[in-house]
């Protein structure tokens, strides 16, 4: 390699190094994603949640992995709290009905989700609605917790959300409300006959269902920031800690999902290293071959078709000529071959059958093929032919050719 070239390669390396560096010791973005992942430390993951939710019910929590359906299918016996977060949830018609089946054998079903499926609020009786903020209202809410011991006197803040979702009807007298939520004006007041309600308990059978539209109370930037980590315990003092809490780690907005084959070769130690010797031999190779230089490979111009050419030259010597008889005569000779080989008719014998057949067959009528073959036998009588003649006959052949679109 020449000099030229190893300076092109020292520059690129230099730079790529630079912007690793600018990129790496740069401030890094906060993520926001809705995740309620246990494992995520972002602001809306629940590791916080998981680590706390430990620490109070100690031997107590089970972490759930899988659908509830295959749960409780494995597991028949359990019994606790099976407790979901998730900005959404939606079981579906089957494991829901399982679920339910559940709690009315006097478990706990607790799920704090933004929206819920429209099966489960039918079946509870309840509806839910959004409260919001507006464009003239800063994007603040205050949340209360309804039970006086956990109440608190200034509620507890949350200024990331433009609107609030709460149950907005309930047509059954076995609701009890446990958190309310309000929207705050400018002045930081509350903006009154807006305070609704957006956690509930229900009674199912022997057992129970709390619901809250308030899925991020749980989140780590809920829970660290003030003193929010009341309204949370509150929340959490509704679960029975003499019984196992079944956290669901399933239905979560920032679960992994590997959908790349590339999956199963970085994590399998001989596929990986056979991956990445593949690509040091790919490497290896550019490098040493790519100096070469391929010889340019010459165009070559394919034959033209010249027959269409030599058919109209041999057309208009026949035309300069006035030999018009003769040209009918190759039209005719042309348009028989056509029938033979596109309707596979015996043009010899040309009678009322023939005829017959043919239009038939070339979505003519009898009467139009009787007519075009009387012009054949008019212009093969005759010695000589206009040109006024010879364009009838062509244009009756066309004619023909075009109607019965080409058979």
């Amino acid at each position: 390699m020449d000099k030229k070239g190893l300076k092109y390669i020292i520059g690129a390396i230099a730079t790529v190094a630079l912007l690793m560096v600018i990129q790496y010791s740069g401030p890094k973005e906060i993520n926001w994603t809705n995740s309620y992942v246990a494992k995520h430390k972002i602001p809306y993951g629940t590791f916080v949640l998981n680590d706390v939710m430990q620490n109070l019910f100690k031997d107590k929590i089970q972490q759930v992995n899988i659908p509830p359906f295959e749960f409780l299918k494995e597991n028949k016996n359990i019994s606790g709290t099976y407790f979901f977060v998730n900005n959404n949830i939606s079981f579906g018609d089957t494991e829901l009905a399982s679920l339910l089946d559940w709690v009315e054998d006097g478990n706990t079903l607790f799920i704090a989700s933004e929206n819920y499926e429209e099966q489960l609020l039918d079946t509870l009786k309840i509806s839910t609605a959004s409260l919001f903020s507006g464009l003239d209202n800063i994007r603040s809410h205050k949340h209360r917790l309804v039970n006086p011991q956990l109440a608190s006197k200034d509620g507890y803040f949350f200024n990331k959300e433009d609107y609030a979702t709460y149950f907005q009807e309930f047509k059954t007298d076995a609701v009890t409300i446990l958190g309310t939520v309000t929207n705050m004006n400018n002045d930081n007041t509350e903006i009154e006959k807006e305070q609704v309600n957006n956690v509930v308990k229900t009674s199912f059978g022997k057992g129970e269902i709390i619901l809250s539209t308030f899925p991020k109370a749980f989140t780590n930037y809920f829970i660290l920031k003030d003193n929010n980590k009341q309204y949370t315990a509150g929340l959490l003092s509704y679960l029975n800690d003499s019984r196992t809490i079944y956290m669901d780690n399933h239905y979560k907005s920032g679960k992994s999902v590997y959908t790349s084959p590339m999956y199963v070769f970085l994590n399998t130690k001989e596929f990986k290293w056979a991956y990445y010797l593949a690509l040091i031999g790919v490497v290896i190779y550019v490098f040493f071959e790519g100096k070469r230089k391929q010889r340019a490979i010459p165009v070559i111009t394919p034959l033209k078709n010249q027959t269409l050419a030599f058919t109209r030259t041999i057309a208009d010597m026949y035309f300069l000529k006035g030999e018009q008889k003769q040209i009918a005569e190759h039209k005719i000779a042309h348009f028989l071959e056509h029938i033979r080989s596109g309707f596979y008719m015996n043009t010899l014998k040309k009678d009322n059958e023939f005829f017959t057949n043919l239009a038939s067959r070339s979505s003519h009528r009898t009467e139009e093929i009787k007519k075009l073959f009387s012009l054949i036998a008019q212009v093969e009588a005759k010695n000589n032919l206009t040109d006024a003649e010879l364009q009838k006959l062509n244009s009756a052949i066309e004619n023909f050719k075009k109607k019965s679109h080409g058979k």
